[in-house]
């Protein structure tokens, strides 16, 4: 396992990390006993032989029991002086330019297979070793020769397993040689190499040394470099009963996983994931209830101990197993293989990762509201290794499913430029300082922004962006509310039969504004939802609808058709807002739902208690129905640049001073202009518009804006030929003589 000696514990997988660590790297002259084999392999027998090993962990050769090949891999056979040494041949010219071996010549060549068997001495004169196959050997780097202590390493281990290999481990829980261990007892491990290495060089058996830069594995809790031992713990076998196969099944079948790179990424772990280490020694945490015979010392993990134990523990808590005399969690008999009666209770604790792995056992079932499996599992990107992972093979081992039927990934914060922050940089900026600045709603709308797929960027002006960007949909919304304050929702609203051409045409951003946010939420993209809303506000709406709407709001007369037909479709796009907006700026959203006016089908007391917007029957307009006006609206953006280059010119004040004179080549599109022509002026915010056509035309229109005709109305500030013909409203237009008249227009 994975053991840190500072923690005096085993670690997960999930618990390593890794880091820049500088170890020693050394070849290692293994002297081959004189044998049959030996000779059979084509070592000649005149001189002394060797198989050269490479290692960057000297104090494992304490431990050393036996030296790996590859079967298959060619090995040269070199003579250098007085000397034989067995090398890989594609390692054979580094290894000699290290080692300073320019005179060394190959005298024969043999597979690994054939140097199976063959045996040597200790270095350190410990014990016989001998030569063993392993498939996982390397022609990449070292020497080809792999020194085996199955004490120390995981495939050294299995190659252990395999050769019947004795287990050695010299090493205590705080990384330190233990007594007996000659010249080195008492040293911590890794202060041990230099020692080791120098004993090395003075009984001739060092070839060659070096300092090595490399990732190696560190605690993921005190940081410091690990080391490998063989110690008695318990383990979650992976491929019990097709257990893998059930989980990579779950994985590709039942996940849905954001990004859907994910998915690939958990199940490339899970394939080669090596059992789950689940037992710690720490001095807190959740206990194994496992008892430990006194008489043979087995560890005994029995049913109804650990039924008992949860028992007490739902009562008591999960402190009463170091509490309680262990014979209160044992049955009258209870008795080990050996025939032994007397126990002492296990000290271990369960990996905290498997705590945290079956939180869905333990907070979604039996709670009511909550169910299993999980709607949704969110963290960061490296927990594909780690929380998702824990959680998954505990459902899929208990219940046979997953326990969530999503997973969202998402990168981690950093600076403007990408740095990781940092106090020592000076680049941190806390959540608590742009609340205090900006507000919640600011801080959840530039996470709303953020694309998670990658690592997240805040700064000074991104966040001013985020400000800029929630103050126009701020200001949209005080708009919406402004020009509601005299609607009741209940009395007042008008079907689409009075509404006009631009009217349906907000209406259908809107149908498709709830649908493009709905479904961004429901995927999980969540900055696609703030730039709908944001495009919405500030496109849409002020840009466009609101802008010419102003005059229908402000002039026609209070309760009339077309201006209720206005406030209409204006509660309508509120209550859609506010309601899309709820869930990424709360206390906006809950302000608004206060404040605004409300009918009967918005009796909750908090927007967050309403329902998901739904446009009401009937009202949703589709595309077909606001073609022509689209058509319109294209040149609305050339036609107002015309008007302020006119403006700029000092040839015109405000555009209600302008008649624009479009000439059109396209009939179909003339008809489509002439069919708008009264709503023309206030589309374009103009007091007068002509349409006319011309085939010959070479662009497809030509724009000419001129001064308006007619006399300035006090009112609704559009020049028009009829203002001061009403007798006693003197400086009004027609429009706005009727409308003070209270008559519709």
């Amino acid at each position: 396992v994975n053991w840190c000696y500072k923690c005096e514990t085993a670690l997960a997988e999930a618990e390593v990390e890794y880091a820049d660590h500088e170890s020693d790297s050394i070849f290692v002259k293994f002297r081959l006993k004189d044998t049959d084999q030996a000779r059979k392999a084509g070592l000649p027998d005149s001189k002394e032989a060797f198989i050269l090993i490479w290692t960057t962990t000297p104090w494992t050769l304490i431990a050393n029991v036996a030296v790996a090949v590859h079967p298959q891999l060619e090995y040269s056979i070199v003579g250098s002086g007085a000397q034989v040494l067995i090398i890989a041949s594609p390692l054979l010219a580094s290894v000699k330019e290290k080692a300073g071996l320019a005179d060394a010549k190959v005298l024969a060549t043999v597979k690994g297979r054939a140097l199976e068997g063959l045996l040597y001495e200790h270095p350190f004169g410990l014990r016989e070793g001998r030569v063993v196959c392993a498939d996982y050997v390397s022609h990449e780097d070292g020497t080809g020769c792999v020194h085996i202590a199955p004490g120390h390493g995981q495939e050294d281990f299995a190659v252990g397993l395999e050769y019947k290999l004795p287990v050695e481990m010299p090493v205590d829980t705080r990384g330190r040689f233990v007594e007996g261990v000659e010249s080195f007892a008492g040293q911590h491990v890794f202060a041990a190499n230099e020692a080791i290495i120098r004993r090395l060089a003075s009984t001739g058996n060092l070839a060659w040394s070096a300092k090595e830069a490399h990732q190696y594995p560190h605690c993921w809790r005190c940081k410091s470099p690990i080391i490998f031992r063989a110690t008695h713990q318990w383990f979650l076998r992976v491929d019990h009963q097709g257990l893998r196969q059930e989980l990579l099944a779950a994985i590709r079948r039942d996940v849905r996983w954001v990004p859907s790179a994910g998915q690939e990424r958990i199940s490339a772990m899970v394939e080669s994931r090596p059992d789950w280490c689940l037992s710690r020694q720490r001095y807190w945490g959740v206990p194994i209830p496992a008892v430990v015979c006194k008489s043979c010392d087995a560890h005994i993990l029995d049913a109804a101990v650990v039924r008992r134990f949860a028992a007490v523990a739902k009562e008591e808590g999960t402190d009463s197993w170091f509490k309680k005399e262990v014979a209160a969690f044992l049955s009258p008999g209870f008795a080990c293989a050996c025939g032994g009666r007397d126990f002492e209770r296990s000290q271990d604790i369960l990996d905290v990762w498997f705590d945290s792995g079956v939180s869905h056992q333990a907070v979604l079932k039996g709670r009511p509201g909550l169910r299993v499996p999980a709607d949704l599992y969110l963290e960061g990107s490296d927990q594909h290794r780690g929380w998702f992972q824990t959680s998954l093979i505990p459902s899929m081992a208990i219940d046979k499913a997953a326990p969530f039927r999503a997973v969202l990934t998402h990168g981690f914060v950093v600076d403007g430029e990408g740095r990781k922050m940092s106090k020592s940089l000076g680049n941190v900026i806390a959540p608590q300082e742009v609340i205090k600045d900006a507000g919640a709603d600011v801080l959840r709308l530039w996470v709303l922004s953020s694309d998670y797929n990658e690592d997240v960027r805040i700064s000074k002006d991104i966040l001013a962006f985020t400000t800029d960007a929630y103050r126009k949909i701020r200001n949209t919304i005080r708009f919406l509310l402004g020009n509601l304050c005299d609607f009741d929702p209940d009395a007042d609203r008008r079907g689409r039969e009075d509404w006009q051409e631009i009217d349906r045409w907000a209406m259908f951003r809107l149908g498709r504004l709830v649908d493009e946010v709905t479904q961004s939420y429901e995927e999980y993209r969540f900055y696609r939802v703030f730039q709908a809303l944001y495009a919405f506000c500030n496109e849409d709406m002020s840009s466009v609808y609101l802008d010419i709407l102003k005059d229908r709001l402000y002039t026609a007369a209070k309760t009339s058709p077309a201006r209720r037909a206005a406030q209409t479709v204006l509660y309508e796009i509120l209550r859609a807002i506010v309601r899309l907006l709820a869930p990424a700026a709360p206390f906006t959203a809950e302000e608004v739902f206060r404040c605004m006016p409300r009918g009967r089908e918005d009796t909750p007391a908090s927007i967050h208690l309403c329902s998901w917007p739904v446009l009401p029957a009937g009202w949703r307009v589709e595309e077909k129905e606001v073609r022509d006006i689209g058509r319109v609206l294209e040149w609305r953006g050339p036609i107002l640049k015309a008007i302020e280059e006119k403006r700029s010119q000092g040839i015109l004040g405000s555009s209600l001073e302008a008649r624009i004179a479009l000439t059109i080549k396209d009939g179909a599109t003339v008809e489509v202009f002439k069919r708008f022509i009264d709503q023309l002026p206030f589309i374009f915010i103009v007091s007068q518009v002509e349409v006319t056509g011309d085939p010959s035309l070479a662009d497809p229109v030509r724009i000419d804006v001129g001064r308006a005709q007619g006399q300035k109305c006090v009112r609704c500030w559009n020049y028009s030929e009829s203002v001061g013909e009403q007798a006693g409203l003197d400086g009004l237009c027609d429009r706005c003589a009727e409308a003070v008249r209270g008559s519709a227009p």
